[in-house]
C-alpha cells in the first residue's frame, strides 16, 4: 500500500492510541469536560503539528524516521496488547472479585484518594490539560512512518503542510468529535456525557474489564498495521 492510502491507514492506527483513549475517558468523568478536553486538544495540536512539520521538512532522508520506527517496534504493541487482554479476561472471570471486596472493606474508613489521572486532568484547569496533552502526544511509530511517506511524496510546501495537519486531525478525532458535539448541540452532548458517567458508575468493574480488552485489541491492531505498512 502506498501514497495517500497508506498515510490514511497510518492515521487511523495513530487514532487508536490507548493513552489518548484513557485521557478522554477520564475527562468525560470529570466536571468542566469541555474546558478540559479543549485544553488537552490544543496541547496535542502544538506537539503533533510542530514536530510533524519539523520532521517532514527538515529530517527527511537523515534516517531519523527509520531509527525512530525501530525504537518503537510493533513488538511492543503486541506484548502490551496481550498483557492488557489477559488482565481484561481475568477481571471478567471474576477471579479478583473477593480480593476487591476485602480491599474495599479495609478502605471504608479511609478518606478517598484521587488517582493520578484525576490529579493531572481533574483540576478544572485548561492550562494543566494543555500541558498534559502536549506532553503525551509525542510522535509514535505510525506517525513517524507517515511523516516519512509524506516527505517522500515531494508534494510541495503547502501540500506537505496540509497532509501533516490532516494526519493530526485524524489521529485526535476522539477529542475533536465530543468538542464538535458541544459546539453544535451543547445540551444534548452534555446529557450524553452525564448519562455516560451514570452508566460507568453502575458498571464500573465490567467496564474496567472490557476497557482492558479493548485497549489490548487496539494495541494488537496498531502493531499489525505497523507491520503491514
Amino acid at each position: 500500500m502506498g501514497g495517500l492510502g497508506s498515510i490514511f491507514v497510518l492515521a487511523l492506527g495513530a487514532m487508536l492510541n490507548p493513552t489518548l483513549l484513557a485521557a478522554v475517558t477520564v475527562m468525560l468523568l470529570l466536571p468542566e469536560t469541555k474546558k478540559l478536553m479543549l485544553g488537552y486538544l490544543l496541547g496535542a495540536y502544538l506537539t503533533s503539528i510542530s514536530l510533524g512539520m519539523l520532521i517532514a521538512f527538515s529530517l527527511h532522508g537523515s534516517g531519523t524516521t527509520s531509527a525512530a520506527r525501530n525504537a518503537f517496534s510493533p513488538a511492543e504493541d503486541f506484548v502490551f496488547g496481550l498483557i492488557a487482554l489477559t488482565v481484561g479476561v481475568v477481571l471478567r472471570s471474576g477471579r479478583l472479585h473477593l480480593a476487591r471486596q476485602r480491599r474495599r472493606r479495609g478502605r471504608q474508613s479511609e478518606p478517598k484518594k484521587e488517582s493520578l489521572p484525576e490529579r493531572l486532568l481533574g483540576r478544572g484547569s485548561a492550562r494543566i490539560t494543555f500541558a498534559v496533552g502536549a506532553a503525551l502526544t509525542l510522535p509514535g511509530a505510525s506517525y513517524l512512518v507517515a511523516l516519512d511517506r509524506i516527505a517522500a511524496l515531494d508534494a510541495g510546501t503547502g501540500a506537505t503542510a496540509a497532509l501533516v495537519i490532516a494526519f493530526c486531525l485524524i489521529q485526535l478525532a476522539f477529542l475533536e468529535l465530543p468538542l464538535i458535539g458541544y459546539a453544535l448541540a451543547p445540551e444534548r452532548t452534555q446529557e450524553r456525557v452525564v448519562a455516560f458517567r451514570e452508566w460507568l458508575a453502575r458498571s464500573g468493574s465490567r467496564v474496567a474489564a472490557d476497557g482492558a480488552i479493548v485497549i489490548g485489541a487496539l494495541l494488537l491492531v496498531r502493531g499489525a498495521i505497523e507491520l503491514l505498512t
